[in-house]
This record gives C-alpha cells, sequence and structure tokens, in this order.
C-alpha cells in the first residue's frame, strides 16, 4: 500500500491539459508521487462545463493535483507562470498545435530558458504534418485512423470504442516518454520534448492488426465479435443469465471445447476441421455451442470452460466488477476522499511496484483552490494576491 511518496517524490509537474490526454498523463506522474499544479484558465479545464461526462473526466485524472487559476492571455500571470517554471521539472499541455508558442510558451522557447525542463505534449494529428492545426479530439482519431472502420457488425455502421481509447493511450505514451526523458536527465542534465499525438497513439495501439494488414494487404473490416481468422476467437455465447465470451481456436483447445460439450464429432466435421474452415461456418459453429451451453448460467459456463483450461469470461458491467473479488484483492480501485468526508473509488495505476500501489487518494481540486499557498510560496504578500484576484489575473476559491 501506498498512501504517500512514491518514486517521483521530489518532482513538480506543471499540468496545463486539458479534458484527458493531458491531465491523464499528469494524473500518472502524481500517482507516482510527483507534485503536480494543475493550471487553469479563470473559468477552468473545459471539461468542467459539459456536464457529467466532463466531471467525471475531472474526477478521473485530476486526483491528488493542487489547482490554480491563471488568465495567461495577462502579462502578470505569465509572470507568474515563469516563476512557476523556474522551479518545474516536467510541463504537460495538450493545446492544439501553435497555440502554446502564440503565448510564449512553446518547447523551444521554454527549454533555451529553461534547459532542464522536460516539455511534454500531446496534439491530435501531430505537428509536422498537413492536418497539425486541425483540433484533435479523440473521436476524430478513432474515425480518420482505423479504429471505426474496423469496429462494429459485419453489415452495420462504423462505431467507436466504447472508451477515449485514442487521448488514454496518448496520455499513456507521454507518460512513458516523460520517465524516459526524466532518467535520461539523470545522465545529461538536459531535459528533453516528449511530443506524441492522438494519430500516432491510434496507430500504435493497433500494431497487430497493421501486422495482418501488412501480411494479407486487406485493411481491417467490421467483423462484430469474433476474429477474422481464427475461430472460435473472441466469439460471444448467449446463456440463461446473460453472455459470455470464450477463444479455443487452437487445435487442442478446439479439440478439448468439442470433448467438454459432449460433441466430439465435431473435431472432425470438414465444416469445423480448422479455423479457415471455422470461419466459413462460424453460424453453425456457435449454433452447436449455443445449444450445449445456452442453458447454463454465466457462472456455470465459465467454471466448467475453466475445467478444460478454455479461455472464457463472463461479460458484466460496472455495478458487478465493483464487487469483484479479484477487484477487490488486487486494490485497482483507489478510495478517493471529498471535501466533508465523502469518498467514491476510481481506477488507479495499472500496475505495482514490489506489489505496493497508492490505494488512498484526494479528489479534484476546485478552479484555484491552491493559488493563494501557491503565490505565498513565490513570495508574494497577501496585498499582492488581493491585487491579483481583484484584477482577474488570478482566481482564487473560497476557502471552505
Amino acid at each position: 500500500m501506498i498512501t504517500m511518496g512514491g518514486p517521483l517524490s521530489g518532482i513538480r509537474v506543471l499540468d496545463l491539459g486539458q479534458y484527458i490526454a493531458g491531465p491523464s498523463a499528469g494524473q500518472t506522474l502524481s500517482d507516482l508521487g510527483a507534485d503536480v499544479l494543475k493550471v487553469e484558465s479563470l473559468r477552468g479545464d473545459q471539461a468542467r462545463g459539459i456536464g457529467t461526462f466532463g466531471e467525471a473526466m475531472v474526477r478521473a485524472y485530476n486526483r491528488d493535483k493542487s489547482s490554480i487559476g491563471l488568465d495567461l492571455a495577462r502579462p502578470e500571470a505569465e509572470a507568474i507562470l515563469h516563476r512557476l517554471l523556474a522551479r518545474t521539472d516536467v510541463l504537460v499541455q495538450n493545446f492544439r498545435t501553435g497555440s502554446a508558442e502564440k503565448l510564449g510558451l512553446g518547447p523551444d522557447q521554454l527549454r533555451a530558458r529553461y534547459p532542464r525542463l522536460i516539455y511534454a505534449n500531446v496534439t491530435g494529428f501531430g505537428s509536422r504534418g498537413p492536418s497539425r492545426h486541425r483540433p484533435g479530439l479523440d473521436i476524430a482519431a478513432q474515425a480518420e485512423f482505423g479504429l471505426m472502420h474496423a469496429t462494429g457488425e459485419v453489415d452495420g455502421d462504423p462505431q467507436r470504442l466504447g472508451l477515449p481509447a485514442a487521448d488514454v493511450t496518448a496520455a499513456n505514451a507521454l507518460a512513458t516518454g516523460i520517465l524516459a526523458a526524466l532518467y535520461e536527465r539523470e545522465s545529461t542534465g538536459r531535459g528533453a520534448h516528449v511530443e506524441t499525438s492522438l494519430m500516432e497513439a491510434v496507430l500504435s495501439m493497433q500494431a497487430a492488426s497493421w501486422g495482418e494488414y501488412t501480411l494479407t494487404g486487406l485493411a481491417p473490416r467490421r467483423k462484430g465479435n469474433g476474429q477474422a481468422h481464427a475461430a472460435p476467437a473472441a466469439d460471444v455465447i448467449q446463456v440463461v443469465d446473460g453472455m459470455i465470451v470464450l477463444s479455443a481456436y487452437t487445435t487442442e483447445k478446439w479439440s478439448a471445447l468439442c470433448h467438454l460439450v459432449g460433441r466430439p464429432d465435431m473435431i472432425d466435421d470438414p465444416r469445423f476441421v480448422d479455423n479457415p474452415a471455422r470461419v466459413a461456418h462460424r453460424a453453425e459453429m456457435l449454433t452447436a455451442l449455443g445449444d450445449a451451453l445456452g442453458g447454463m448460467t454465466r457462472d456455470q459456463a465459465v467454471a466448467r470452460l475453466q475445467s478444460a483450461n478454455i479461455v472464457c469470461g463472463a461479460i458484466r458491467s460496472f455495478d458487478e466488477i465493483a464487487e469483484d473479488k479479484d477487484v477487490l484483492a488486487s486494490e485497482i480501485l483507489v478510495d478517493v476522499a471529498e471535501p466533508g468526508g465523502a469518498s467514491f473509488t476510481s481506477p488507479g495505476p495499472a500496475f505495482t511496484l514490489d506489489g505496493r500501489r497508492r490505494t488512498v487518494s484526494t479528489s479534484a481540486p476546485e478552479v484555484g483552490r491552491d493559488t493563494v499557498a501557491v503565490l505565498r510560496d513565490l513570495g508574494f504578500t497577501d496585498g499582492d494576491i488581493t491585487e491579483l484576484i481583484d484584477g482577474r489575473v488570478v482566481t482564487a476559491a473560497a476557502p471552505h
């Protein structure tokens, strides 16, 4: 259990990110012990103003951070930011390409002044190609770089994945790059510019699909459940109380599955004798498996399949997962404390260090919750701070 500290203890991060990709990278650094200050506009991260989905983003990706509200268009706010940068190890942002430079906050501009700074940013379509100035949101990357084209039923419309996969994958890539840059700085003494994009993240996560494309010359297409070249592979079976998914496409596993369901005749049936045959006759195969397993509950079917080491799983929703014994044993769900004593859970880092992980956390701050404390720490007097607040250079949340 880690309740404080961590391997990045002492590392200071300025998180200028909004929505998911930037803040999620900052969240990873925070979970590893870094001191992360969320730098927001006077109105806050744009996610704060878009209802429940936005509030969920703020909750998920801004735990344990501090917040200062700055109007970066004002010279006084720029001066404050530079005072912070003088003691900062990592800056994270996911502005549209060119926006940071207009504010004097581009990578070349800041690294010339702060050579040890690790400058990390996410864009939508990269910073070199013709689309570099386009705004990049998760759904555009899913659409333009293959995910939606390959997701959905065979004869149905393209579908997005059921989560912001481009944003989250880009955030993980950015955090990995930041950790590499911090490690490299130990030997060189120099910072680095770490950059990724939603485009690159989406393509990277499809490496196996791209490999299939280079082998066959055929772009992946929508096929619903089930793999295109193997069966049963990620195939869904209806049972009494829901559905299960199973895979048994090797010769050994297919034979074991046929014996398990009492259909050894299917092993040598020409329709099911190998993967190409089973793919061609997938409907008949699934009917036979459904007849054998359909009278069971999910738990019964999964237990039966597991007895033969068949890969399988019950299809479940969050309300079931929250009480899952394996999930609880892993401590992946962090207990997040809110002001006033309430709490909620949120998934934490998906790894442990020597069996340890952070298990307690504090909720995302209000916009400007820590403005006064940060400014005092920078040497501003209370009179200076009042003048900055009254002049709308900064915003500070009212104390509770």
